[in-house]
């Protein structure tokens, strides 16, 4: 589990833009093709949009299972869909998009890189609401 910040929706934003500026800094985009040519750097950045992801969730959600270490994907998966159907949705869009496809298989499409990044900010934006009901 991600440690939790005075700030979680201010933290997913900061790993949020770190994937940005992954890819900015260091993924050299081939114009032509739309695909960057480093899969190292993809993989970064999937990373940290996938960790905001689990920032915001951990802030949202109570996943803390007494019998791992760790939360899984379907501790995650359990409690949303007791609250939100639509961010379920999307989380699994995230998981697939972020988690699989960048950070495991390194997919060097920009787009799927840049819809990787509006699906995690949407997700923030998202449940950001969510903390504000709470509060």
């Amino acid at each position: 589990m991600i440690e939790t910040t005075a700030d979680p929706v201010a933290e997913a934003r900061r790993y949020v833009q770190n994937a940005k500026d992954v890819l900015e800094e260091n993924g050299k985009l081939d114009l032509e093709t739309g695909c960057y040519e480093d899969s190292k750097y993809v993989k970064s950045a999937g990373h940290y949009l996938w960790s905001a992801v689990l920032i915001i969730l951990d802030a949202v959600f109570d996943v803390k299972n007494k019998q791992r270490p760790h939360p899984d994907i379907k501790d995650y998966r359990s409690e949303i869909v007791k609250r939100d159907r639509k961010l379920l949705t999307m989380i699994n869009a995230a998981y697939e998009t972020m988690h699989i496809t960048m950070g495991y298989d390194g997919n060097l499409s920009k787009d799927v890189c840049q819809g990787g990044i509006h699906l995690a900010t949407d997700i923030i934006d998202r449940c950001a609401t969510m903390l504000v009901k709470v509060a």
